[in-house]
């Protein structure tokens, strides 16, 4: 392969994209929640915590990841993070055939969440820097492959291999692991970066960076990513069964069925939930960064107010997809946010700022495990009240912000 093909800005974009998508399928969790719950014997919290867990290593190791990528290298992080997802799958085979929890935790959470944090700041800083024209498209693309993820897993990926071993869950998790071992380290080792690792790096003698993001212009930046971000994560680790429970409302209770039809809503809104990171990305470019993230929240707090009054399956099935469209936009629209506002540090910056999702990836799951475990029959209703209490003050952020001068 020619230097000058590798070195096409459009091809590196397509890359980082498959990569993100190879990542994404971190969001199919709540395909997996019902099975390995109920097969084991543990409770919803108990279970959950395992998607929680990954999602708050992958904001920590992410923030560590966009301090050091300069001097790393974008391609080696995300070949060597590329490697340590796909072992907390392999490990996960392990902590299932032996029943534990805390195996569990260790591969798919730990090991695997720091994976995802390696690779997934690499692409979007790859990117970023070839882009300079197009931040909020360009970034949005390569995120969008996160939010499809979940589809990929959903409806081709986990349905194949659970049908090959005769919905064996260990097995299941080692073919995936092994899919990943292929697949994920090829698409990363095209993440070229304009300046070789270490030409460039960002300087925190012009910059203190402790001092910057505890001033009231970033911190209204991290709380609002943070509160969209626990939104969309109420319905990306419990999506299916909170789907399955009203479906049971109507009187559904053939469980394949039930089944299919969550792995359905996953695959759909995951469709949504990639979309929005481009599309608002993109809209981002016109409207305003901040301007957007208003109309996000309003979209959100609107559909929230349905889904409490409302037990349709259809209202709950649209609902969820227009929520993840709106969480997907906060994905596409932040890395240019910070670009814009931090154009000097915008590895670090963006790194620090994904800690907000892994805050967001503990709250949102744990608000729904709680309410099932504790308040079955209205768990869903209690945990969009509480979700919608976060997007208010998201929004009340938001409009600060407007207000707030940057610093």
């Amino acid at each position: 392969m020619s230097m000058s093909f590798r070195r096409n800005r459009w091809f590196i974009a397509v890359m980082a994209t498959l990569a993100h998508l190879c990542l994404g399928t971190v969001y199919a969790w709540s395909y997996f929640q019902n099975p390995v719950s109920e097969t084991f014997g543990w409770s919803n919290s108990a279970t959950a915590g395992t998607f929680s867990v990954a999602i708050f290593v992958l904001g920590i190791t992410a923030a560590w990841g966009g301090k050091n990528i300069e001097r790393i290298g974008a391609r080696k992080m995300a070949v060597i993070g590329s490697f340590l997802y796909a072992a907390g799958y392999i490990i996960s085979y392990f902590a299932l055939k032996s029943h534990s929890l805390t195996l569990l935790y260790l591969g798919y959470g730990a090991v695997g969440g720091m994976g995802l944090g390696l690779v997934y700041v690499a692409p979007v800083a790859t990117v970023s820097g070839w882009f300079p024209d197009k931040q909020g498209l360009a970034t949005g693309m390569v995120v969008m492959g996160f939010g499809l993820g979940a589809f990929v897993m959903s409806k081709i990926v986990a349905p194949l291999f659970m049908s090959i071993t005769n919905n064996n869950l260990p097995n299941t998790f080692l073919f995936i692991g092994l899919l990943l071992l292929v697949t994920l380290p090829f698409f990363s080792s095209f993440l070229e970066t304009k300046e070789k690792p270490g030409a460039k790096a960002e300087s925190n003698l012009d910059v203190k960076i402790s001092a910057l993001i505890f001033k009231p212009s970033y911190l209204l930046i991290w709380f609002m990513f943070m509160f969209n971000i626990v939104a969309g994560m109420i319905f990306l680790s419990f999506q299916s069964p909170l789907f399955q429970d009203i479906l049971m409302l109507i009187g559904e209770t053939d469980r394949v069925a039930l089944a299919a039809s969550g792995a359905t809503l996953i695959a759909v809104s995951a469709v949504f939930n990639g979309l929005g990171r481009f599309f608002w990305g993109g809209v981002s470019d016109k409207l305003g960064r901040v301007n957007t993230f208003i109309l996000l929240f309003l979209i959100e707090i609107a559909v929230f107010i349905t889904l409490i009054i409302s037990k349709n399956p259809v209202v709950f099935f649209v609902g969820v997809c227009i929520v993840l469209l709106c969480y997907g936009g906060g994905f596409g629209i932040i890395p240019a946010l910070v670009k814009e506002r931090y154009p000097s540090v915008m590895a670090t910056v963006y790194g620090i700022t994904l800690i907000a999702w892994g805050v967001g990836g503990i709250v949102g799951p744990q608000i729904v495990a709680f309410m099932k475990d504790n308040y079955h029959a209205e768990a869903s209703v209690y945990s969009f009240y509480t979700g919608l209490a976060l997007l208010i003050i998201g929004l009340l952020f938001s409009l600060l912000l407007k207000r707030v001068r940057h610093q």
